[in-house]
């Protein structure tokens, strides 16, 4: 579980989250929405150390900010929106950098820490781009491979940062197809920050609405995402509409 208290953080002087608070449940996907500025990035970034912050990240009664970096990445791996891969490595050598947590005072890796790189790319259909450098990687695929360094880690709470961006529609809806599927099935505590509120309540187990930097509302998709809601936190007139996902 992650549990987030009365998050703040400041940008420049400028206050841009206001005391937020909510956990993140095993086994479920909590998506982040809002308009631009709202504080969904702010939350990925604060809750994973990038950005000083104050207020309490836990899990299992550990506070992220009294760890250390490698402490850190045993607990939460994260898929950050800026794409800033090392150009000249190759995707294997790439996704490798996950089990960095792990690896011996001489850092070599084991048949283990292969095995779950290979593993990795294959969740994100990405074996065929082994020995590619990053640098030759389109967006979209960039965006895959930070998937699967995440997935390396093999930690108990994953924090993603528009996953989707870059992305086609094919591989939106296979990533958090994935993502679900991992939460679900590995009892994953995975919160994720997300533009589209389609794909947010589609996928997401529960949503929370961030308006002005702070917690406009927390539940069910259902539940938050009506069309009064969104047309405060957005400042337009809105219709829901329920349909039903059919993708060939």
């Amino acid at each position: 579980m992650l549990k987030i208290q009365k998050l703040s953080a400041s940008y420049h002087g400028h206050q841009v989250l206001h005391d937020v608070s909510f956990e993140v449940k095993n086994g479920e996907v909590l998506a982040l929405i809002g308009p631009n500025g709202a504080g969904k990035s702010t939350i990925i970034r604060a809750a994973s150390g990038v950005i000083p912050s104050t207020g309490s990240v836990r899990t299992n009664g550990d506070d992220f900010h009294s760890l250390d970096p490698m402490q850190r990445a045993k607990y939460v791996a994260v898929v950050p929106q800026a794409i800033s891969l090392p150009p000249a490595f190759t995707v294997w050598e790439t996704v490798l950098m996950g089990r960095t947590p792990y690896l011996g005072f001489l850092g070599n890796a084991s048949s283990h820490d292969e095995e779950l790189v290979r593993q990795a790319l294959t969740r994100v259909n990405a074996v065929s781009l082994s020995d590619r450098r990053v640098g030759e990687l389109s967006g979209g695929e960039a965006q895959r491979i930070l998937l699967a360094r995440a997935l390396c880690q093999s930690t108990p709470i994953l924090l993603l940062d528009e996953p989707t961006a870059h992305l086609d529609l094919q591989y939106q809806v296979s990533l958090l197809e994935l993502i679900r599927e991992l939460a679900h099935k590995e009892n994953l505590a995975v919160l994720i920050a997300l533009h589209d509120l389609n794909l947010a309540a589609r996928y997401a187990d529960r949503v929370a609405l961030l308006v002005g930097g702070k917690l406009d509302a927390i539940g069910a998709p259902r539940d938050v995402l009506t069309p009064k809601k969104i047309s405060n936190a957005y400042c337009l007139p809105v219709n829901v509409v329920e349909h039903i996902w059919t993708l060939h």
